[in-house]
């Protein structure tokens, strides 16, 4: 039987000490409480221990499911998605142009919501994202792809120029 090779990138999608907020979150309530001077009362805090920490551990759980990257020689992982290093056929620089999102000073400034390109876009800008999310995720970078068969596709990564400089030399080294 064959090990699995090691990856080249892997991120993790979220961190598990978000769960830490949840103890935070009862010795807060044991604290207000004492100082509010009705002694120790442990069912509020137990609640926000239950609450906080139950929220977070589904949140983290579903972030590092759908939100994690891993590159290996052969294959490429994003969330739930693989695609296979042999379909990609180039990996493309950082594009001059960017979409960016109006936010509240552009209502507040009266220029219409929604999504605005600061130029003319490159061609796998608007192409579909990997793994099953609508979208970049937040706090991730996109990476343009060319697949076989001509088509395209944006990978994301929160480390993007790592995984840029990880896929290229994998793609060159295929293609001669």
């Amino acid at each position: 039987m064959a090990e699995p090779k090691r990856p080249l990138i892997s991120e993790s999608g979220a961190s598990w000490y978000w769960l830490l907020a949840g103890p935070a979150a009862a010795l807060t309530m044991i604290f207000v409480q004492y100082r509010a001077g009705l002694g120790l009362r442990l069912f509020v805090p137990l609640l926000f221990l239950v609450l906080v920490g139950g929220f977070l551990g589904l949140q983290v759980k579903a972030a590092r499911v759908h939100t994690s990257v891993e590159l290996t020689p052969e294959t490429l992982r994003e969330g739930t998605e693989v695609l296979p290093v042999s379909e990609i056929v180039a990996v493309y620089p950082d594009p001059e142009n960017t979409v960016k999102a109006a936010g509240f000073m552009d209502k507040w400034q009266g220029r219409t919501l929604g999504l605005r390109a600061t130029g003319p876009l490159e061609k796998w800008q608007t192409a579909r994202t990997l793994g099953e999310i609508n979208g970049i995720p937040r706090g991730r970078t996109a990476v343009g792809l060319k697949l076989t068969g001509g088509r395209y596709v944006q990978a994301w990564a929160r480390d993007h120029d790592a995984l840029r400089a990880a896929l290229i030399p994998l793609v060159e080294d295929r293609n001669g």
